[in-house]
């Protein structure tokens, strides 16, 4: 971080440097410059600041693993063979804690040897990133100020750098995209090696606690999803029920009918629910929606689990209200006011005028934020750990306990794992049928909001 500050830093100077220095040539001499000085100075800046900044990320990736890997090698052959990659990722480990002074019993000599030497290694990757980085500034810095000249074009030079930097941020947007995809299709498809399709997607039977090592004891596994998928359903469309009368009633109240004054008030108090932590909607779910939901139940003489998926989805549905309500506010909002005076000019009523002009109108804007919510909904899982559970239950009873998805994957992945189980595996399964269902309803609300635009524009 120091590193990258004092290289800010010097472009930061190079700036407001090259910047003045292109003034008093412009001062000095009678022809004109070229281009702003403004650009010579950010042309500079650029040039120093990109190279540097570049180097940084590279030998940032790349120094833990050349650091773990001259650590592991400098281990006696008698601590390592024989190992798997688990235990020796394990050992890897313990050398990281007691680095960091996270010293936890006594390790053994071999460990506390191994980590003063991991802390070397890593003293001597900063001292080497910090010299490599401003050497590198430096040099960028005395290439860059011998261009600076009355006749230099420094304004298409910074234009061909922001348009390379553009079209550099969009291929990793992409890049980035298709790793995660691709890593998903990989690990799922070594799942599917040792667990049988039909049976992930069609089983229903969700109990993937299987024996990791030879001497631990657990149950065959079961690796039907139907019952996680159900689940998540079930939350998403109690959610949803609660989230979208209110937020989409919320929102034409406050477009048609609040005053400047109400509007000022109501809208900013609705915004607020986005900005608190998932983990205290988890709170007031256990504490009390789950309680009154369970003591209205009592009274009415129906049986209820303590966690159900009717108060995570009541509570998941107050957190969703904002993006569903904000968004149609904004697509409501947008809409011509000539096509409110048309349709009162041919006798509409208000509220007619709402329902037939203004909400097909603003449908596009509308499906947006429905579709925001239902995703927010389904990858949700402070709410759903703390208020449904962790019980794989099939089930389309509201008031028993679910889990979903995300709280599936969350519980797999906790602590050390190798990736070479069908238990882990499965996480991996799961969110790729995540994103299947996450990009179905992209594509389906794409198809609307094109079909109501060539009506409507």
């Amino acid at each position: 971080m120091t590193t990258l500050l004092c290289l800010l830093a010097l472009s930061m100077a190079s700036f407001f440097l090259f910047n003045a220095r292109a003034r008093a040539m412009a001062a000095n001499t009678s022809a004109r410059l070229h281009s702003l000085p403004s650009y010579h100075g950010a042309y500079v800046a650029l040039r120093v600041a990109l190279p540097s900044v570049a180097f940084l990320l590279i030998w940032s990736l790349c120094q833990q693993p050349i650091i773990d890997r001259l650590v592991m090698s400098g281990l006696p052959a008698e601590a390592t063979t024989g190992m798997g990659r688990g235990a020796l990722d394990l050992i890897l480990s313990e050398i990281k804690t007691v680095a960091d002074g996270r010293i936890f019993g006594e390790p053994s000599p071999t460990i506390l040897a191994a980590a003063e030497q991991y802390k070397e290694w890593r003293q001597l990757g900063q001292y080497a990133l910090f010299a490599g980085g401003l050497g590198i500034a430096i040099v960028a810095l005395y290439l860059a100020h011998r261009k600076i000249a009355v006749e230099f074009r420094a304004r298409q030079q910074v234009e061909r750098i922001v348009n390379g930097l553009m079209i550099f941020c969009s291929l990793v947007a992409i890049l980035t995209t298709l790793g995660i995809v691709f890593s998903l299709l990989f690990e799922a498809y070594r799942f599917f090696e040792l667990v049988p399709w039909h049976e992930f997607f069609f089983g229903l039977n969700w109990e993937p606690q299987i024996p990791l090592r030879a001497d631990q004891v657990a149950g065959l596994g079961a690796f039907g999803a139907i019952p996680v998928f159900t689940g998540t359903l079930l939350i998403a469309i109690v959610a949803i029920l609660v989230a979208g009368p209110i937020g989409l009633f919320s929102a034409i109240y406050l477009v048609e009918y609040a005053a400047p004054k109400t509007r000022a008030v109501i809208k900013p108090t609705l915004e607020i629910l986005s900005g608190i932590p998932t983990v205290v909607y988890g709170f007031f779910a256990v504490l009390v929606v789950a309680p009154a939901i369970t003591a209205f139940g009592q009274h009415l003489g129906i049986e209820m689990a303590p966690n159900s998926a009717l108060a995570a989805g009541l509570v998941m549905g107050i957190m969703i209200v904002p993006f569903i309500s904000s968004l149609s506010d904004d697509a409501i909002r947008a809409v011509p006011q000539a096509m409110r005076d048309g349709a009162y000019a041919l006798g509409a009523t208000k509220a007619e005028t709402i329902v037939s002009v203004l909400l097909p109108a603003a449908l596009p804007g509308i499906v947006g934020g429905f579709l925001l919510a239902i995703s927010r909904a389904i990858g949700e899982t402070m709410i759903v750990v703390m208020a449904a559970g962790l019980i794989a239950n099939l089930t389309a009873n509201p008031f028993e306990a679910v889990t979903t998805v995300t709280v599936q994957i969350v519980t797999l992945l906790i602590g050390d794992t190798e990736f070479d189980s069908p238990k882990t595996l499965a996480a991996f399964a799961l969110g790729l049928v995540l994103f299947a269902v996450t990009l179905c309803l992209n594509i389906i609300a794409l198809r609307i909001v094109r079909k109501y635009r060539e009506m409507y524009e």
